[in-house]
């Protein structure tokens, strides 16, 4: 395989093994390598799974030759959450109580990324139950762009084995922001999809009605070709939708022209770090010479939508972990233990509440878009903070509701959004945008960061290899 050969995108990539000049099997044994030689720094697999790929890896390169491509994925080597089943490996979730787990069937994704032929590398770690801190008897991943600080979660793992050049493309999971902050964190794309776009058959849940199943990848269109091959209805899953599933990748050239984006300035910059408020703000002149309208909005108060999710959140975690809690209660974090008991001390009244607000913020939203097509703003208020910060936060979200306000509510209304590199640092850390669409209109949400990316060069740096 040809030198730095992993920091190729999973298209770019794709197209040299179609073309022959790419062996699946070579370039899967050169990321195995890799991962063998830095990732007991960074820490971002669980578990790797070497056999399987390497037998992915052969069946992929033998079809090809035959003639015989199931599509862009086919022989790439790719990585899947800790939550997502996979039928005889260990799937633990980031619980310690879960270790010994081996499910017996695969979920969903990774039957339809076996499907595409995709070589699947292993399995990435994850925060406890994808909370948002890391079992204490797990060494949680490190950022490779600066290893003292996160790399965000619950999705730290993929965030961590995208960026360094682990894997070409991987899962993630958000019930409130963990698909979009690693992303952020870690100077990747991710895409939060539609809540019910894609399948959660065999996924590991935190709250059933916020979790989302999404790509993260170091292109948009590395992500347009994952979640063609991941949306779409499943009969193991009533809650997947059965909308037609685009050709995500045949739209991504159409540009931008007349779009309407709508910005609140307030709401990006409030209390928001100076330097990435900014940045948010500045990527509205690129859009707007891409042909886009940029349109000033103003957004409702969304501290009641961040409350309602975490209330959301938190009640149904806590019904997620009944098999185990209270009576294995000793066996959990300190934080998720907290955050489930916060779910178990909610009312009836109080999840009905929420649902209530629910239902309104969608209406406010419904509204909004009417005189936009997109909106933007931060994924987060803050790049990457120290390891310590993490470790130390409570399980009790509303504690920190504020911290939230980018990424619950969207989780809240169900819509898909888009984050992706816009800048970094002084001191090397990156900085992302937010895009958020209408339901279901992915399409509209990859055109716009496909038009921002090839008009940029934020997302051709990537992070030094750990010494």
């Amino acid at each position: 395989m040809p030198e730095e050969s992993h920091w190729l995108s999973l298209l770019e990539v794709s197209d040299r093994i179609a073309a022959g000049l790419v062996s699946p099997l070579e370039l899967t044994r050169a990321l195995l390598a890799r991962i063998e030689r830095i990732d007991p720094v960074l820490r971002s697999y669980a578990t790797v799974t070497p056999e399987q790929a390497l037998a992915g890896a052969t069946r992929a390169e033998r079809e090809i030759r035959r003639g015989e491509r199931h599509g862009p994925l086919h022989g790439v080597p790719i990585a899947v959450k800790d939550l997502c089943a996979r039928r005889g490996v260990p799937t633990a979730a980031g619980m310690a109580i879960l270790r010994d787990r081996r499910p017996e069937v695969d979920s969903t994704v990774v039957a339809r990324l076996e499907k595409a032929g995709a070589v699947l590398l292993g399995q990435l770690q994850l925060t406890e139950g994808a909370s948002v801190v890391h079992h204490p008897t797990i060494e949680p991943p490190r950022n490779p762009w600066n290893i003292e600080r996160s790399p965000g979660g619950s999705s730290s793992g993929s965030g961590v084995a995208t960026a360094a050049g682990l894997c070409f493309g991987s899962l993630g999971s958000d019930t409130a922001g963990s698909i979009r902050i690693p992303s952020f964190w870690c100077g990747v794309a991710g895409l939060k999809p539609t809540w019910g776009r894609v399948s959660r058959f065999g996924v590991f849940p935190l709250a059933e009605t916020l979790d989302c199943i999404g790509p993260m990848a170091r292109r948009v269109g590395d992500l347009a070709a994952l979640l063609r091959v991941l949306a779409g209805p499943d009969p193991a899953d009533p809650t997947a939708s059965r909308r037609r599933v685009p050709d995500y990748l045949a739209v991504l050239a159409d540009g931008i022209p007349g779009v309407r984006i709508g910005v609140d300035e307030a709401y990006v910059m409030h209390d928001t770090m100076p330097q990435l408020g900014k940045a948010v703000l500045a990527s509205g002149a690129v859009f707007g010479k891409l042909g886009a309208t940029m349109r000033s909005v103003r957004l409702p108060d969304m501290r009641p939508a961040t409350g309602a999710a975490i209330t959301i959140l938190s009640a149904e975690c806590a019904h997620a972990h009944e098999t185990w809690f209270p009576a294995r209660a000793s066996e959990y974090g300190p934080h998720l233990r907290e955050l489930i008991d916060e779910g178990r001390m909610l009312t009836a009244c109080d999840y009905a509440a929420a649902q209530a607000v629910r239902e309104t913020f969608r209406g406010q939203l419904a509204a909004i878009f009417e005189e936009i097509d997109l909106l933007l703003c931060p994924p987060m208020f803050v790049p990457a903070s120290p390891t310590s910060t993490m470790a130390a936060m409570p399980g009790r979200l509303s504690m920190f509701a504020e911290a939230m306000r980018f990424t619950a509510p969207w989780n809240l209304s169900g819509n898909p959004t888009l984050t992706l590199p816009c800048g970094y640092t002084t001191d090397d850390l990156p900085l992302a945008l937010q895009l958020v669409a209408r339901p279901f209109e992915e399409e509209l949400v990859l055109r716009a960061g496909h038009a921002y990316e090839s008009a940029t060069e934020w997302h051709r740096r990537h992070p030094r290899d750990p010494e």
